[in-house]
């Protein structure tokens, strides 16, 4: 049996209080199952990411689904890039040949996307013969040795890559696409959700038992998804910030789906989580992927909890859950939440270690994570059996946090 996720002593001893007399319990998911680990852009934390390496290292790693963010060259292939502007997450500014590509403010060149004005290179300037010229390049300050050495992968590459290390591991690896800006993609004739499909199709992936997640931030190409395929569809929610007293910032352009802006629709991503929202989000799609702030309340006030003499995202107060995992569960929607990393303390809030930021959300009924580092992720699941000792500790947040204040 795997053991616990490394916990504070005084937290394991409170733990420990709640597991007399109670029995044990299956996972606090919406099926009952354990939470799937997704390989965010791969194991970002240690390779470039959306290249097939950084993709196989996540399977080796214990990662059930990949996620390739897609995006489109100039001539309506898919390609796996975090967003359309290719300048920090390749090394084209590097290449001669390609320097009359770049798009600039000066020139009148620049690219609208959502409503910011962007510089640099565009994968929609590219086909995709010159973008197998191009080579990844590592992001977030990390370890930069392995920049230039790997390819940018088609949709289908990561499919066939998927579908491999399927049959060679005996489990099942699926695919968890994210559609980018798709009114941007409209906007210039490249649509993503055909071309999407139509790889699925010949995978063999496009039907609700396919191993395939497809998510967005935007409602619309979700809804229009949801007419002409069974694959299973997920509505992203995001925020710019988290205030210090635990409420998000939704300031533009993160706090509304990009197809609401442009239709006047001023409902924002915190509405969609409302009761009311997730009626709406479970007409179209079968899960949600908020951003982990949205689950869990956390306060930044002033007190150092870890005794190091800095105040951090660390150092917040946590309040428990803000209901969210719940109410989307009693509607029948998944939870899979983002992004777990074991190097950036801005987004363990509340939370000393990644373990024990996993051992709360895991607590809390998430129905999976999204990890730069899954291993992390996976090493932390906890087994059935010691599942009330976790689910105990989420209902001692509050003791935890009123004894270290």
């Amino acid at each position: 049996m795997r053991s616990l996720p490394s916990l504070r002593p005084s937290v394991l001893a409170a733990l420990a209080l709640t597991t007399i007399a109670t029995p044990a319990l299956a996972w606090n998911t919406l099926d009952g199952n354990a939470p799937i680990v997704i390989g965010h852009r791969g194991a970002s934390g240690y390779l470039p990411e959306h290249t097939l390496e950084s993709y196989a290292l996540a399977i080796q790693m214990g990662a059930s689904y990949i996620e390739p963010d897609l995006v489109s060259t100039k001539d309506g292939h898919l390609i796996a890039r975090h967003e359309p502007n290719i300048t920090n997450t390749t090394n084209v500014k590097d290449l001669a040949q390609f320097a009359d590509r770049k798009r600039t403010i000066a020139a009148g060149t620049a690219m609208n996307v959502d409503g910011v004005l962007e510089e640099g290179w565009f994968a929609s300037d590219f086909t995709l013969a010159e973008i197998k010229q191009l080579r990844a390049i590592q992001t977030r300050n990390r370890d930069k040795s392995f920049d230039g050495l790997y390819e940018i992968p088609t949709l289908d590459e990561v499919i066939a890559l998927a579908k491999a290390r399927s049959a060679a591991t005996g489990r099942t690896i699926g695919i968890y696409p994210e559609t980018k800006h798709p009114t941007f993609h409209d906007g210039l004739g490249l649509s993503l959700e055909e071309p999407l499909l139509q790889s699925l199709t010949n995978a063999g992936w496009n039907n609700a038992a396919a191993p395939v997640f497809i998510q967005s931030f935007e409602s619309a190409n979700l809804r229009e998804l949801n007419g002409k395929t069974d694959v299973k569809l997920v509505q992203l929610m995001d925020a710019n910030d988290v205030n210090a007293d635990g409420s998000m910032d939704l300031s533009a352009s993160y706090g509304q789906p990009y197809d609401f802006v442009v239709a006047g629709d001023t409902r924002t991503f915190l509405d969609l989580l409302s009761e009311q929202g997730l009626d709406f989000v479970a007409t179209y799609a079968d899960g949600i992927g908020p951003w982990k702030p949205y689950l869990l309340r956390t306060v930044a006030d002033g007190i150092d909890r870890d005794g190091n003499g800095v105040l951090d995202a660390r150092d917040r107060r946590v309040e428990g859950s803000t209901g969210v995992v719940e109410d989307a569960h009693e509607r029948g929607l998944l939870v899979h939440t983002w992004t777990f990393r074991d190097d950036n303390i801005g987004y363990q809030l509340g939370y000393a270690t990644p373990e024990e930021e996993y051992a709360a959300y895991y607590a809390l009924g998430v129905d999976g994570v999204f990890s730069d580092f899954p291993d992390t992720a996976v090493a932390a699941i906890p087994e059935p059996g010691t599942y009330a000792l976790l689910a105990g500790g989420l209902a001692l947040i509050g003791w935890r946090a009123r004894r270290r204040g």
